[in-house]
């Protein structure tokens, strides 16, 4: 199926490097997993940067696609997700985007919102990290028909762990903490759902098939694992919502 709509501009800034056609990797064997009430169509808006369209890996083995695969495979009538996403992008640049999408009116049954690790990598302040990840993430539940138990927030991986980092894991970590710290924060006032998946991405300190070829961006193997962690609550919440 033909995406409805979605941004993607090559930069050479961090997370830029060409796309690897392996095959998918498509997770959908969740253990009890939720199977579908509804049979209205399920629409869904990813938000973010390079972890979002999946830079190095194919479109299939991106989280929002592979999220897509495993709602269909649980009976739910899902389209291609809607993506507003860059790879590059500061959590500034995702609203500056943002604002002039096309995508403005649109409402969708749910939304995932993964935004922060250009704030972090270009020494952009907390300060400014705060007030704009809680800017984008009220826009995110207005994507979401106003509905915080929508919204989806995943936090920062850790790229210290990969071979980009250079072995400035003890540098790169605690600051990305710091970073999801701020979003968790803003996510549980505001009432969405937050995962942490962070700590998934931290196992590839010892696990290089997590890593993309490029050395710095997850695999389809890692993004599948987020997924599992994703699609049950997705899947509950859209029960609840129809």
């Amino acid at each position: 199926m033909k995406v409805l709509q979605i941004i993607l501009i090559s930069l050479t800034t961090l997370f830029g490097c060409k796309k690897n056609e392996a095959k998918p990797y498509v997770y959908t064997d969740n253990v009890n997993p939720v199977k579908a009430m509804t049979t209205d169509s399920i629409t869904y808006l990813a938000l973010g940067d390079s972890y979002t369209i999946g830079q190095s890996v194919s479109q299939a083995e991106s989280y929002p696609y592979q999220l897509t695969t495993a709602l269909t495979g649980a009976g739910f009538k899902t389209h291609n997700p809607d993506i507003i996403a860059v790879t590059g992008w500061t959590t500034d640049e995702l609203i500056a985007a943002i604002a002039v999408s096309p995508l403005q009116t649109q409402k969708y049954s749910f939304v995932t919102l993964l935004i922060g690790v250009n704030d972090q990598y270009q020494d952009m302040s907390q300060a400014n990290y705060t007030i704009k990840f809680a800017q984008v993430l009220n826009t995110a539940i207005s994507y979401a028909q106003g509905d915080p138990n929508r919204v989806f927030v995943l936090s920062i991986p850790d790229y210290g762990v990969t071979p980009f980092a250079d072995g400035n894991d003890a540098t790169i970590g605690p600051q990305i903490d710091q970073f999801n710290k701020i979003n968790e924060t803003i996510s549980n006032k505001a009432g969405v759902h937050y995962l942490n998946i962070t700590s998934i991405s931290r196992q590839a300190a010892n696990d290089s098939q997590l890593i993309a070829p490029d050395g710095l961006h997850p695999s389809g193997i890692m993004y599948g694992l987020w997924v599992n962690m994703l699609e049950p609550l997705v899947a509950a919440q859209l029960n609840k919502s129809n």
